[in-house]
């Protein structure tokens, strides 16, 4: 066989497994009608922007979060939309707590279509202030909130024949960035654990999709937690995740959550920027590495003890963060139930 030939063929066979694909890909689509949708982390930012989106769909809703008041407020948010909606005050990071969480759905629900683990905390400083504390609460939130909770649900979703679950990992889950180490780290690992369930899990009709978004315009800035030299790192962080050059609106984001679970995609990179890192990585590993590490070059240098202080965002605005460079961020930290208690940023 020739070269134009095998070309040909090569055509036709990636056609023929295109079409196979969508035909395969059809038969999977649900209706989220009536359907009992589980979010962790579901009281603001991704979570609660995902939970307008089911809910618009008619889905029958519970939410998992710390904080009652945020709940509440999420809760509040979400009725006015006409939804039906469980507030679960619960920490994902304590076994018991998510096995209780998941009983208290059943007990109110009777069944679980899909659970969505989306609880999440940002570390963000040079990794010479980064103790074990910090890569074990990542992983608590990351890895093993999402166990547990997948734990406690798939038996239910066995015995009614089948579920969907999302577990929300990150391009950080797929590729590691500097002073973000606690963070990317459990995010490869919820990549892992996410496409071991997906195969794992498949002979029970019980569908995994791991979701790989890039930066979003969530507003979880402002609550995520910074050390080192607080206001430099705020401040470069806040502004990558403000700009429409670098991150992605969050709505956008949710929409394509909804539709690779309603599809039940095995896998789904959010935004042009975050799948051409994946692809360039994956092809150029030492390039990527090269890259990072003159990124890292020109993030803020270390500083003394009081570095190793956690400090939210809140805590370390600068004269640069908030403003126009933010503004967006800003806006969606309103938007997002994510003021907890503060003044919103001035326009």
């Amino acid at each position: 066989m020739n070269s134009r030939a095998k070309m040909v063929s090569a055509a036709v066979a990636g056609v023929g497994a295109a079409l196979a694909g969508r035909a395969f890909r059809h038969r999977e689509v649900i209706d989220f009608a009536g359907k009992v949708v589980v979010i962790t982390g579901g009281s603001r930012g991704l979570g609660l922007v995902m939970a307008r989106e089911w809910a618009a769909e008619g889905a029958r809703l519970a939410l998992l979060a710390r904080d009652p008041a945020e709940l509440g407020r999420a809760q509040d948010d979400l009725a006015t939309r006409g939804a039906d909606v469980l507030p679960i005050a619960c920490d994902v990071r304590d076994q018991h707590e998510a096995q209780r969480a998941i009983r208290r759905v059943i007990d109110h629900y009777g069944r679980i279509d899909l659970l969505v683990n989306n609880a999440g905390v940002i570390q963000t400083g040079p990794v010479e202030h980064m103790e074990i504390e910090d890569f074990e609460s990542a992983m608590g939130v990351h890895l093993w909130g999402p166990l547990y909770t997948m734990y406690a649900a798939v038996p239910h979703m066995r015995r009614q024949g089948g579920g969907r679950i999302v577990n929300i990992s990150s391009i950080g889950g797929k590729v590691s960035v500097p002073h973000l180490l606690p963070y990317c780290t459990s995010k490869f690992a919820l990549v892992g654990l996410s496409h071991g369930m997906h195969a794992e899990l498949a002979k029970y009709n019980i569908k995994v999709t791991t979701v790989c978004p890039g930066l979003m315009r969530t507003g979880s800035h402002l609550n995520a937690l910074f050390k080192g030299r607080h206001r430099e790192e705020f401040t470069w962080f806040s502004i990558l995740d403000g700009l429409p050059v670098s991150s992605m609106d969050a709505r956008r984001a949710a929409r394509q959550i909804v539709e690779a679970c309603r599809n039940a995609d095995p896998e789904l990179v959010i935004s042009i920027q975050a799948q051409a890192a994946t692809l360039f990585a994956a092809a150029f590993p030492g390039l990527t590495a090269s890259l990072m590490t003159l990124f890292e070059r020109f993030l803020p240098r270390p500083t003394g003890d009081r570095g190793d202080v956690l400090k939210t965002g809140w805590e370390s605005r600068s004269s640069v963060a908030p403003s126009m460079l933010t503004r967006l961020a800003d806006k969606a930290t309103a938007e997002n139930n994510g003021l907890c208690g503060h003044a919103p940023a001035a326009d």
